[in-house]
C-alpha cells in the first residue's frame, strides 16, 4: 500500500468507527457487539500472521507489551461502548481528539519527559478548557449524557496511559504482532465478562448493526492500527499529527450527516477550544514536519 492510501484510510477509519460503534450496539446491548469486534479481529490478525509468515516473539518484553496493549484496548473498549449509549459519536471522537495532550501528561509523569514547552502548556489549558465547555452542555443532553462522557474521558486516559506504557517497554516487535498479542488476551476476557454479566445470544441482529461489527473487526481492530504504524515508519511526526484534527471535525460532521446527531452551541465551542489547544499543543512536531515536507 502506499503511505498516502495508508494515511487517508486512517482518517477514514477514525473517523467512522465512533459512529460504527453506536451502529454495531443498537438493540443488543454493548458487550456483545465490542466482543464480536475483537473475536473477528483476532480471527483476521490470525489468518494475516499465517499468511504474512510473522512470527510472535515470546520473550519477557514481548509478553509484557501484549499485557500492556490488551489491558489498553480492554479497558478502552468497554468503556466506550458503554459511554457510546448515551452521547453522540462526534462527541466521543471530539473527546478522544484529546489523546495527545492526556499521553503528554502521562510521558512526562511517567516517563519524565520535560518536553512541556510553552506551546503545549498553553495547548494543554486550551483543551481543557474546552473540556469544560463540553460538560457544560451534556448538563442538557440528557439524563445520562455526563456520565457517558466521564466514562469515555477515563478511556481515553486508559489509551493514553497503556501508549506510554507500551513505550516505556520499548520492545521492537512488529505492529501484526502487538495486535495479535494483545487481541489474545481482550478477546478470551471479553467473552468472560459478556458471559458472566450477559450470556445470552441476540436473536436476532439488524443488518446495519452487523455490518458494523463486521466493519470495526476487520478495519478498526485490524487494518487501522497496522496501517497507523506503517506510517509511523514512512511519515514525519508533524503530518502524522495532523490526523488528531481530521478526525474530530470529520466524526462530528458524519455523525450529522449519517446518523442525525444534533450538536449544541456549546458542544461546537468547546470543541473549537480542543481543536486550537490540540493545534497549539501539537505546533513544535506540525511546524517541524507538515510545514517543511509535502504530505505525499
Amino acid at each position: 500500500m502506499s503511505v498516502p492510501a495508508a494515511y487517508l484510510s486512517i482518517i477514514l477509519i477514525w473517523s467512522t468507527t465512533p459512529l460504527a460503534i453506536q451502529w454495531s450496539a443498537s438493540g443488543n446491548g454493548f458487550l456483545f457487539p465490542v466482543m464480536a469486534r475483537m473475536a473477528i479481529g483476532l480471527a483476521i490478525c490470525v489468518l494475516l500472521l499465517g499468511i504474512f509468515r510473522i512470527r510472535m516473539p515470546w520473550h519477557r518484553e514481548a509478553r509484557m507489551t501484549y499485557l500492556a496493549a490488551g489491558l489498553g484496548i480492554l479497558g478502552t473498549m468497554l468503556c466506550v461502548y458503554w459511554g457510546a449509549r448515551y452521547i453522540s459519536s462526534g462527541l466521543i471522537a471530539l473527546l478522544f481528539g484529546l489523546t495527545p495532550i492526556f499521553t503528554s501528561i502521562a510521558a512526562a509523569l511517567w516517563l519524565e519527559e520535560r518536553n512541556f514547552t510553552a506551546s503545549k502548556i498553553v495547548g494543554t489549558v486550551l483543551g481543557l478548557a474546552g473540556l469544560a465547555a463540553i460538560f457544560g452542555s451534556g448538563l442538557s443532553l440528557g439524563e445520562h449524557a455526563v456520565a457517558g462522557m466521564l466514562v469515555v474521558l477515563f478511556a481515553v486516559m486508559l489509551q493514553s496511559l497503556s501508549l506510554v506504557w507500551v513505550k516505556r517497554i520499548g520492545a521492537t516487535i512488529p505492529a501484526m504482532a502487538v495486535t495479535s498479542g494483545a487481541l489474545m488476551l481482550v478477546a478470551p476476557a471479553l467473552f468472560v465478562i459478556w458471559e458472566i454479566f450477559d450470556g445470552v445470544l441476540p436473536q436476532t441482529i439488524a443488518p446495519r448493526a452487523s455490518w458494523a461489527i463486521a466493519y470495526l473487526g476487520i478495519f478498526g481492530s485490524v487494518l487501522g492500527f497496522n496501517f497507523y504504524f506503517y506510517v509511523i515508519k514512512r511519515m514525519e511526526a508533524g503530518q502524522i499529527a495532523l490526523i488528531t484534527l481530521i478526525t474530530p471535525v470529520s466524526a462530528l460532521l458524519l455523525g450529522q450527516m449519517l446518523n442525525g446527531e444534533k450538536i449544541q452551541a456549546g458542544v461546537w465551542a468547546g470543541a473549537a477550544c480542543v481543536l486550537l489547544g490540540l493545534l497549539t499543543h501539537q505546533w513544535q512536531v506540525l511546524s517541524g514536519g507538515l510545514l517543511r515536507k509535502p504530505l505525499v
